[in-house]
């Protein structure tokens, strides 16, 4: 999946955007889905869909993404969608309850969240230094706590929620040199079905997507033979696409399907089953 980077903390703040050259749609009347790492190739896609559906989207990024956030909400202003965009460090617990509490005050509370932020370090466990092990836990496991232990009680007082956690393929199998990021995968899955059960009889669904490898900037960046040899081991003969992660998203969030909790579903073209 595409990786969202790690960095310091910053007071988060929502980006207005709204200005005379801009075009947008008609801010939508739904509930609130925060998506973590909502600017990344995959969250983009998530954040599109959803608004799409009618969400009332909340992109967060890293605060180094600033610039690259006003960019990229013009782009889908372009396209008639509404996504507000929120600048917040998710390993920080802390910041995420300042980010929190921005969405609420501004949007209200958040009904759906979809952990998607993520970065890789990758190297040998021979290698591996505990700043990379760190690193990786920190955003792509700890986040899951930080975000969602901010959002949780709000869920349970409404008697609604939705929380979906974008893992990996690699958090089911395994993968070379990557120790800290299969383990941090893992760990999410792990989160998920004991959420899953202490939010059932609340109205909260908790569930896992485990996306293969998508078409993204870091994956089409790859080399030529190296891509080739990846699409090579997945039985439908290619990669997925980042619409199609979302599509599985828009799946698990819908208020239409309330009995579906503490699943793992695989988005990989066949290239793990089990």
């Amino acid at each position: 999946m595409m990786s969202e980077p790690a960095g310091s903390r910053l007071t988060p703040e929502v980006i207005d955007m709204t200005d005379s050259n801009t075009v947008a749609a008609q801010q939508p009347t739904g509930r609130v889905a925060l998506v973590t790492g909502g600017i990344g190739g995959i969250g983009t896609a998530i954040c599109r869909r959803l608004a799409q559906d009618g969400w009332r989207v909340v992109a967060n990024h890293h605060p180094s993404e600033q610039e690259a956030a006003l960019a990229w909400r013009h782009d889908l202003a372009g396209e008639g969608l509404t996504v507000d965009t929120i600048a917040g460090d998710v390993s920080d617990f802390a910041d995420c309850g300042r980010m929190i509490a921005a969405i609420k005050a501004d949007q209200g509370p958040v009904a759906a969240l979809i952990n998607c932020a993520g970065i890789t370090r990758d190297k040998t466990f021979k290698k591996m230094d505990e700043a990379q092990w760190r690193a990786v836990i920190d955003v792509n496991l700890n986040s899951v706590f930080n975000v969602t232990r901010q959002v949780w009680e709000d869920m349970l007082e409404a008697g609604f929620g939705r929380v979906v956690n974008i893992s990996s393929v690699n958090g089911q199998r395994g993968q070379f040199g990557q120790a800290n990021y299969a383990a941090a995968k893992a760990g999410m899955h792990g989160i998920t079905m004991t959420l899953a059960q202490e939010g059932a009889a609340k109205g909260i669904t908790v569930n896992t997507i485990s996306p293969g490898y998508v078409e993204t900037a870091m994956t089409l960046a790859m080399r030529d033979d190296v891509r080739e040899a990846i699409v090579a081991s997945v039985p439908m003969r290619r990669m997925g696409r980042p619409d199609e992660i979302a599509s599985a998203v828009a799946f698990l969030v819908d208020e239409a399907n309330g009995y579906v909790t503490g699943a793992n579903l695989p988005v990989n073209g066949g290239l793990f089953m089990h």
